[in-house]
């Protein structure tokens, strides 16, 4: 029995790694999207600009897009830590995801706020 248990840790470990790299990877692939629109944004407007007024309702909606792409960013950031955590527990890691978790917890609520304030405007 403890060695099924023993081969089964051996097989999972490297397959949990690379999840854990594959969730990085698709949390920086949502970033460059998020960017990469924003500023596609930014050189049209630099282009052809309109109204002031449309301008600006124009900037505030891009910046809650991109505040909507960190949010989905840093969950799957969030979820990619929990897993290695899982993988291989040490107190050091489990007090820097307790650390992680707090801070982008308060960043996505921040983000969430401006993002539902704007929303309501």
């Amino acid at each position: 029995m403890f060695e099924l248990s023993e081969n089964l840790t051996r097989f999972l470990l490297p397959v949990m790694e690379w999840i854990v790299l594959i969730l990085n990877l698709i949390s920086i692939l949502i970033l460059v999207i998020g960017v990469w629109q924003v500023v596609w944004f930014l050189l049209t407007k630099l282009i052809w600009p309109g109204k002031k007024q449309n301008i600006v309702r124009a900037n505030n909606s891009v910046k809650n897009k991109l505040g909507s792409y960190v949010l989905l960013s840093l969950e799957v950031l969030i979820a990619a830590d929990i897993i290695e955590t899982i993988v291989k527990p040490t107190f050091k890691d489990i007090m820097m995801l307790g650390l992680i978790v707090v801070i982008r917890t308060i960043i996505s609520y921040f983000l969430t706020k401006e993002i539902k304030e704007f929303e309501d405007n």
